[in-house]
């Protein structure tokens, strides 16, 4: 079973009875076990992802990417390629720009191309909160108003899980929850989850990029913020594959989306189901 999983270096690799799940995230080797899939229980919690799951954001992201990898070539036509799209969304911005550095072959060091990044992110998402720039970059998976509607109305506690930076997660909440007039996403939600702040000269950071999806601690946070006691009552949304890792390494279920990269990446069979729709979801949870 080792190597089944292609993508940003991680692979499965069967010991005996136990299956490990190895990553090299961030420059650290980690090993994680992951237990075989439970059958779902009452649903009475939902934890979901926001890029992608939520809202279809993806292209907006990789665009960024897309930008700092063309400064630092130096070369305004650059452009990535289709092949590049599963190994530049869905983890952490230092694994994008790894990616991209080693099959490009800019010169600049990470952390250089990283703060490219977060310049580049944080005027283009001012343009957006401005009304001007990419205003599309931000929309709703179809049925995600009437989606969370129905989970409140059977008293199903909701929690979102994002690997985004504060900066970035906020505004793109907030911008989502106007467009479906849903008021103050912080009232509607249980708990939120960000990937945190930037570790900035003379600001607070906190533990961020390097912790979260697909290691299995942004999860486990959320869960702890939902007062989550038996883990077989809840389950994930997911589109992309370290997300759905991340959700399963945290001990939950996890329901995938079609349309994110799951199939590409072999783990649409770490799936409870996988689904086009949010009305197949609640099919799947019982409140349809």
């Amino acid at each position: 079973m080792t190597n089944k999983y292609k993508i940003n270096g991680i692979s499965f690799v069967q010991d005996g009875e136990k299956i490990l799940v190895e990553m090299n995230q961030g420059g650290v080797d980690v090993i994680y076990p992951i237990k075989p899939i439970k059958p779902q229980g009452p649903v009475k919690y939902v934890l979901m992802d926001l890029d992608g799951t939520s809202v279809k954001s993806e292209e907006f992201w990789i665009y960024l990417i897309e930008c700092t990898t063309k400064e630092m070539l130096g070369d305004p036509n650059f452009k990535l390629s289709e092949e590049d799209a599963p190994y530049v969304s869905g983890f952490t911005t230092y694994d994008h720009l790894s990616y991209c550095k080693k099959k490009y072959g800019f010169k600049q060091s990470i952390n250089e191309a990283d703060k490219a990044y977060h310049r580049i992110a944080r005027r283009e998402l001012g343009e957006i909160m401005e009304g001007r720039g990419n205003v599309e970059a931000f929309k709703p998976r179809p049925g995600l108003k009437e989606f969370l509607l129905h989970l409140h109305q059977s008293g199903i506690k909701v929690g979102l899980a994002t690997s985004g930076l504060d900066y970035k997660a906020i505004p793109e909440v907030v911008s989502t929850f106007k467009v479906i007039g849903l008021g103050d996403p912080l009232e509607y939600y249980d708990a939120i989850i960000t990937g945190g702040r930037q570790k900035n000269k003379g600001e607070y950071g906190t533990i961020g990029e390097l912790a979260v999806k697909p290691h299995p601690w942004i999860y486990r946070e959320l869960a702890l913020g939902l007062d989550i006691e038996n883990l077989e009552e809840a389950v994930v949304l997911e589109d992309s594959s370290a997300g759905v890792l991340s959700g399963r390494l945290a001990s939950m279920n996890v329901i995938g989306f079609k349309d994110g990269n799951l199939y590409q990446s072999g783990l649409d069979d770490q799936c409870i189901a996988m689904v086009d729709t949010f009305e197949e979801v609640e099919k799947i949870i019982g409140i349809l």
